[in-house]
Formats: C-alpha cells, sequence, structure tokens
C-alpha cells in the first residue's frame, strides 16, 4: 500500500510515528511523510533548517516533504496556537503541489497535541481518495482544559465542534488507549470506526548491561539507589509529586535523576536549588538512543501525572519504554496508567498527587534486595512482550489497512 503519514512533528524529533514509519517501509510499504520545520522540545528551529531549506528531506529511504511553521518559541499560549496555526495554513497551500505527482491508499494522521493537525489530513485524503486513518494520542478539547492551557469555555466549545467535524471525516479512528474509546465517541466518532491501537517502545528498548567505561555513568550517581524519570518536563506531568517526595527522602541515600526537557525545567530546577536537594540530578535532554543506557544505570523507573480526568484516560509512553527495557516502576496516576503498572507486576502505584504514598513505595523499594528488583524487571519485560510487542501491533494496524482499502 502507499502510505502518507501526516504528523506536525516528526524525525529528527523524537516521536513514536518515527518508528512507525520505519516499520511500514519494512513491511514492504510505500510510505511517504508530511510535517513541519523540527523545532519540538526547545522551541528552536534545529540546526540546517529554515522556511525556504531542507523543504524535501529522507529518513533512511522514507521522503519526507516539510512545510513552513512558526516554532513554538517559549511555548506560551499564543506562540502555540501560531505553531499550530501556521502547519495547517502552509500544509492546506503547499502539500497538495508538492504531493501533486503521488497516489495514495491511505492518509494516517498522526495526532499528538494539536488535533488541527487532522485538517490538511483530511484535505489530502480527499484529493487522494485515500482512507484516514487518525491516531489519536491526546484527547481534544479535554487535554487543553486538564493542562491549564486554554480555560475560555467558548474557546474550548469551538475546539469541540473542530473535533467532531475532524471526527466524522475520518475512516478509522485509533485510540491509544482503552481510555479513549468512551470521549473518543461522546465527541463524535462512530463507535465501529474506533480501535485500540497502543503505542510500543522502540527496537532499542531493551534490557542492557552498560560497560564500565561508558560516559553515562560519569552523569549518575553510583554511591546510592537511583529513581529516574525521563520525559516531558510539563505541566501535565505532575513534578511537584516527585519533588515532595524528594523532600521527604532526602536524609536517605536516594538519588533523583531527570532526564527531558520542557515548560516547567526550570521551576523544577529552581525548586532544587531552594530546597537544597543536593541529591534531585536534573541532565536535560539526552538523545533517545541513549536512553537504555541511562535507564539501565536506575534501581528504579518514575512515573507521574496531574490528578485529572483527562489524565486518567491515558498510558504515557514512558510506560511502554520502562517496561521494553524490564525496569521496575513506581507510579503516581490514575486510570489506564495505574492498571497497566499493577497489572505487569512491574512494582507500585499510588493515585495522582499522593505525595507520602509514593514517597513511602520508593523508600520501600529502596530496601528491597537487587533479586527482588530483578524480578520485577523480568516481570515488566514479559508483560510488554505480550502486550506491547511492535510486530504484533504493526500486523494489526496493517489488517485495519487492508480491510478499509478493500
Amino acid at each position: 500500500m502507499k502510505v502518507l503519514i501526516v504528523s506536525q512533528y516528526f524525525w529528527p524529533e523524537s516521536f513514536r510515528i518515527n518508528d512507525l514509519a520505519l516499520a511500514l517501509k519494512e513491511k514492504g510499504h510505500d510510505v511517504a511523510v508530511l510535517t513541519g520545520i523540527p523545532n519540538y522540545p526547545a522551541g528552536k528551529v534545529y540546526d540546517g533548517y529554515t522556511w525556504w531549506s531542507k523543504r524535501r528531506d529522507n529518513m533512511d529511504g522514507i521522503p519526507v516533504v516539510r512545510v513552513p511553521l512558526f516554532a513554538r518559541r517559549e511555548s506560551k499560549g499564543w506562540q502555540l496556537a501560531l505553531n499550530y496555526l501556521s502547519f495547517v495554513f502552509f500544509a492546506c497551500l503547499l502539500a497538495p503541489w508538492m504531493l501533486r505527482k503521488q497516489s495514495f491508499d491511505v492518509v494516517l494522521t498522526f495526532e499528538v497535541s494539536p488535533v488541527t493537525v487532522g485538517i490538511p489530513a483530511i484535505l489530502m485524503a480527499k484529493l487522494k481518495s485515500a482512507q484516514h486513518f487518525f491516531w489519536v494520542q491526546d484527547l481534544w478539547p479535554e487535554t487543553l482544559s486538564a493542562t491549564g492551557a486554554v480555560q475560555s469555555p467558548k474557546i474550548l466549545s469551538a475546539v469541540g465542534r473542530l473535533v467532531r467535524w475532524i471526527y466524522k471525516h475520518c475512516d478509522i479512528i485509533l485510540v491509544q488507549s482503552k481510555g479513549f474509546i468512551k470521549p473518543a465517541v461522546v465527541a463524535g466518532a462512530e463507535e465501529e470506526k474506533v480501535y485500540y491501537f497502543p503505542n510500543w517502545a522502540e527496537a532499542l528498548y531493551q534490557p542492557i548491561t552498560l560497560p564500565s567505561h561508558a560516559k553515562e555513568r560519569e552523569e549518575v550517581p553510583s554511591d546510592g539507589f537511583v529513581a529516574m524519570f525521563a520525559g516531558n518536563l510539563g505541566s501535565a506531568q505532575s513534578l511537584e509529586t516527585i519533588v515532595e517526595a524528594a523532600k521527604q527522602l532526602k536524609d536517605e541515600n536516594i538519588y533523583w535523576v531527570f532526564l527531558g526537557d520542557g515548560r516547567r525545567r526550570e521551576w523544577l530546577e529552581k525548586e532544587v536549588s531552594e530546597q537544597a536537594l543536593t541529591k534531585v540530578k536534573v541532565l536535560g535532554r539526552k538523545a533517545m538512543e541513549t536512553m537504555p543506557a541511562y535507564f539501565s544505570l536506575a534501581d528504579v523507573m518514575l512515573v507521574t501525572l496531574r490528578d485529572d480526568p483527562v489524565m486518567a484516560t491515558t498510558i504515557p509512553g514512558k510506560v511502554q519504554s520502562y517496561l521494553a527495557c524490564g525496569k521496575p516502576i513506581i507510579g503516581a496516576l490514575n486510570g489506564s496508567g495505574q492498571t497497566v503498572i499493577q497489572e505487569s507486576g512491574a512494582g507500585y502505584c499510588v493515585d495522582s498527587g499522593d505525595e507520602h504514598g509514593f514517597a513511602q513505595y520508593v523508600l520501600n523499594m529502596s530496601k528491597l534486595s537487587a533479586d527482588e528488583r530483578a524480578q520485577m524487571g523480568k516481570a515488566a519485560r514479559e508483560y510488554y512482550l505480550v502486550h506491547f510487542d511492535r510486530e504484533y501491533l504493526v500486523q494489526k494496524l496493517e489488517q485495519h489497512m487492508q480491510k478499509s482499502v478493500s
């Protein structure tokens, strides 16, 4: 099949859609990508890219068409709105011309915020008489409200109408969590068109033993118990839960390591400094290919989310990465993510915002033997292979595509 992937974010930005594009290509499908200028997460255009250069790119043999957009910059509300709308405008204006000589059987939209990415995808699906698959990673307008990005009832209502229109113009709607199914139907999706299609972790995420001379060892403390958080440092991640736990356990031989970047990194670093949390290390954003190396140096991985009904419906993508690497997990989140951690036997989980319970579980984990933690890691890996195996999931997607096209 000929597949056009539409995503505002794509390589060299680090998103799971990169791996899906490669997986479909490996299966023999003809894959192309429509995306924007890379600028996530720092909000600065990557070196080598401008509005007018590298409009056509290539990732491992996959042709990539890029349209201009305004960078996220400091990710203020008006800057994000301009970023989202500029991609829609230029994609609708330029993509029909830039892809005029190509035909497609399927247009696959990767909908991590913003939902507006669906607009140019619908246009291309209509122009190419292709089936439109819409992979929902974030529920809109719920995510806007939950993260505090938008509070205006009028704006949220308008976004809700846009979501309903987009869902009506999809042939298949894929959702990354079973908790998304009901909200998607309420938002206007036809239930018979909605399918559960979870995230997985890239093949590089697997248990490894790091060499003694590896440079990652220089950044991660080795003389105590290491609790590590990896991923976006944003408002939805409830970083306060981890910071409060670090305060409560500051006299214990427990180190807290953060890998990642985001809108709340500055707040995090300020808290660490003002509270004299000397055992908290903020290492910043690291290349995805180095993640398993850093994970191997952690005794437990952490995942936290805000106490919000929308957050309870999602499975944070980091959970699959932690499971794939065979690491014990401690979480403070509700709903679908909590269920995965508890079912897997990979560790412990408390409700969102339960700082005391979270701290107690970290302390308890630090008292376990290495063998006991290894058993949790083994359970994590086994659960991942049963529920989130890449090969199995991509085969299911192929089946949906073939059925829809035929």
